[in-house]
Formats: C-alpha cells, structure tokens, sequence
C-alpha cells in the first residue's frame, strides 16, 4: 500500500510539475541541451540522405558494391531503424530518456565510422545496420524530450525551433555530400559517412551534460531534481518575458496506475490512434525513403542521364536547401492549422506533386523541370511532412508509454522504407517509371485523410488535456 501511494504521489507531483511548464511564457531549454537535440537530429537527417549519395553512380564503384548490393545495405539500414526504435524507445520509457539519447548517439557514431571504413558487402551491412539502429531511436526520443520539456502554447513552434537545426541536414547535408562526393569519388564516400561519425561522437559528449525530462525525474521519485529543473525554468522564463510573476498553472487530474508502458494499446481510443499514427508514417516512408535513397540510383540507369550523373547529383544535393527552408515557413501556420490538415497537405503537394514533376522531368531529361520536382518535394513534403509526423506521434498518446507507443509507429512504420526500397527498382521496368513512383506516394494520402478523423485537436493545449485526462490511462 506504501509503494501504491507513492506512486500515486510522485505522479501527482509530475502533473503538477509539468502544468509549472506548460504556463510558461517561453522556451528556456538550456542551449546545451537545444544544441544536443537538434545536432543529433541533424546527423540522423544527414544520414538518411549521405547514404544515397555515398552509393551514387558517381562513386558506386569505388565502394566495392554493386547496385544490387547497394540496395540491400540501405534496406539493412532502415530494417535496423525497427528494432532501435523499439528497443530504444521502451527503454526510454523504462530507464529515462537521457540514457538512451546518449546510447542512440553513440550506435550512429560507431555504425558511421564503420561505414567509412568498410571494404566489402558484410561489414557495409554489420555497420550499417548499427547505424539503423541509433538513428531508429534517436527519431523516437528527440521529439519525446522535446514535447515534455517545453510549454503547451506554441509547443509545436518550439518543437518546429529545434528541428529547424535538424533540418539543415537534409538542406545542407545532401548540398554538401554532393560536392564532397563529385570532387573526390574515390574517397568522397568515405569522408560522408566520417562526417556523421565524428559529428555523432561530439553529440554523445554533449548529452552527457543534459538534464532527464521533469516528468521522468518525478515518476522516478527524484522528486527534488524535477524541482530544481522546473524552479530554474520559471526564473528563466520570468526574466526572458520581463514579468514577476507567472500565471497559476492548471492542473489536469487523472487516473494513474503502475504499468508497463505496452499497456497502452489495452486502452482503445490511444490503440486507434497510434495504429492510425503508424499507418499514416507506414505509407508516408514507403514513398519517400525510395526519393531519398534511390532516386539518384534510379537515375543512373536511365539511358538519356548516363552522361548528366554529376550534373544530376548536384541538382539533387542543391535541391536539399529546400527542405530546411520548408521547415522555416511551416513556422507560419504549424500552431494555427490542425497538425493531421497539414500532414495531408504536405502528403500530397509536396510528395505526391513534387515527386510527379522530379520523374516526368528526368524521363524527358528535362533538368529545370525535375530540379523543380527535386525543390518542391524538400520544401513541403520533406521539409513538413516528417516534423507533423513526429508531432502526431508523441502528443496523442500518455507519459508513460509516449516513447514506447512512438517507437512502435515509427518502428514498424519503416517497414514501409525498408520494403519499398528494396522493391521499387525491380518494379520499375515492369509498371513504368511515372506510374511506379507516384504509386508509391498515393497511399500517404489516404491515410492523411483518415488522421483528420481520428487525431484530437492539439494546439495550445497540455498533454495531459489531449491525453490521461480525456483519454484515460
């Protein structure tokens, strides 16, 4: 009964804690801790994309792999993002996030590293498999960090602050991997992936310093850090506002009970949602992790580019400055328009319309237009789509489990990419170019259509609102 009522007061002192939060006025995240998010997410972003370009045409051939086996070790990588995600994301729920922030840095750094120095088809796999994993759980824990450390108003305008950093590693990542490949394709691969290895071994230092989110030091009962934490934050956010006092906080008050953070999908409406989550990135992966990673590969096998490998590497690098521009303007509307409207938005304008012009231009060997499909699939498909994604996932679902139930979408939800990676340049030459690759990108659709149905609006409101106190544990 004694462990019973403890329990029961350390969550009720974590709601408490984390309504002190939501009624800030301001973000007040120390910046070391800022820094280590959004650089880990911009390694993780970098790394998605460096491998396309690292196994290009322009230097495929000094790797030791063939196209076929080039393929296969990215669909590893992605297959690694699963269990990552998962294992990553409960232990997350289980020990605390920071931990495994540090650990999810540290796998992308060694699965780099041994990317660099592979020479043949086994250890490309071994290490980029490790790399899958890491970066699998890194997607998982950044957003879940995020969304409990900041203030319910604006919460997806601070969230959007952050990931503007992680951007910039499909913006400026693919810009510069794209150069760095074409000047020196016999090494330029080589050095990609030691630039995500080094960048991903300063990440793990850096994490060490951060502090474990207030709603984990509290269920843990570490009840004295968690007000230390929350007291530092509201003078912060005092002397950042210019105000001497700060509004009472709401409380939401719900029922609690010591479970295992899979008990989530016992509860029916978070079981809706989190299969609806799952589905709607399941599908969004299948289509764009093929643009991504084999589109550059793609290219190469079309008779009218052969010639234009390095000129369409370029383009394509270039192009990648769209996707961090696209997370700058989507400041504009994220807090104003439900998140699951805007999903399908950016599904079908930048995924579906974008990726339709990128292949109708290469077909024709039209560089302007596909340079144009290139700008408009980073720029609201990429550049919006995966941030209301991560949004989607973590604000509809408890404390508890938030980082468990995301891993389990995002998780499985790569089995999208790992499966349509594999198979997109074998159905190709069966179905056609053009019908093959906007096919890959219809399904997302749908299922964003189908979110706007499911999903409770959350803008401005506490977590604890959208979630324990109308949803239940």
């Amino acid at each position: 009964m004694t462990d019973k009522n403890s329990s029961q007061q350390n969550k009720n002192i974590a709601a408490q804690l984390t309504a002190r939060i939501d009624r800030l006025p301001v973000m007040v995240l120390p910046l070391s801790v800022v820094l280590s998010l959004a650089f880990g997410y911009f390694i993780a972003l970098y790394d998605v994309i460096d491998v396309g370009i690292a196994f290009s045409a322009t230097s495929l051939k000094y790797t030791g792999l063939t196209s076929s086996e080039a393929s296969i070790v990215v669909s590893l990588g992605l297959f690694g993002y699963i269990p990552g995600a998962l294992l990553l994301g409960y232990l997350g729920d289980r020990i605390g996030r920071k931990p495994m922030l540090m650990t999810t840095a540290l796998l992308t750094a060694i699965g780099s590293l041994g990317n660099a120095l592979s020479s043949n088809f086994i250890e490309f796999s071994v290490f980029r498999f490790i790399t899958g994993m890491g970066i699998g759980g890194d997607l998982i824990l950044v957003p879940t960090y995020l969304v409990e450390m900041v203030p319910a108003k604006n919460r997806a305008k601070y969230f959007n602050l952050v990931y503007i950093a992680g951007w910039a590693g499909l913006g400026l990542g693919p810009f510069m991997a794209s150069y760095i490949d074409v000047a020196n394709p016999a090494i330029g691969w080589k050095v990609i992936f030691l630039v995500g290895a080094t960048l991903a071994f300063i990440v793990f230092a850096i994490r060490g310093h951060a502090s474990e989110t207030v709603r984990m030091l509290a269920l843990k009962g570490k009840i004295d850090e968690a007000e230390k934490v929350v007291k530092d934050m509201e003078e912060k956010a005092m002397k950042k506002a210019g105000v001497t006092t700060l509004p009472e906080p709401t409380v939401f008050n719900f029922e609690t009970k010591k479970v295992d953070p899979f008990y989530v999908f016992k509860n029916p409406k978070y079981r809706v949602r989190v299969i609806a989550v799952m589905l709607s990135i399941f599908f969004f992966y299948f289509g764009e992790y093929p643009y991504l990673t084999e589109f550059l590969l793609w290219t190469s096998t079309v008779h009218s580019l052969r010639l234009l490998s390095n000129q369409i590497t370029l383009y394509y690098g270039d192009a990648g400055i769209a996707t961090f521009i696209g997370a700058i303007l989507l400041r504009a509307v994220i807090d104003k328009v439900r998140r699951p409207i805007l999903t399908t938005i950016s599904y079908f304008v930048g995924m579906v319309l974008g990726i339709a012009i990128a292949v109708i231009g290469a077909t024709s060997a039209n560089l302007t237009m596909m340079l144009t499909g290139f700008v408009l699939a980073n720029l609201i498909g990429v550049g919006w789509s995966n941030q209301l994604n991560y949004l989607n996932g973590t604000e509809n679902v408890p404390t508890y489990a938030r980082a468990t139930s995301f891993a389990f979408s995002d998780g499985v939800a790569h089995l999208g990419a790992a499966i349509s990676t594999a198979i997109i340049l074998s159905i190709i030459p069966v179905l056609g170019a053009v019908t093959t690759w906007i096919g890959f990108q219809i399904p997302m659709v749908i299922m964003g259509i189908i979110l706007i149905f499911v999903l409770p609006n959350t803008i401005g409101k506490s977590l604890e609102e959208i979630n324990e106190a109308s949803a239940g544990v």
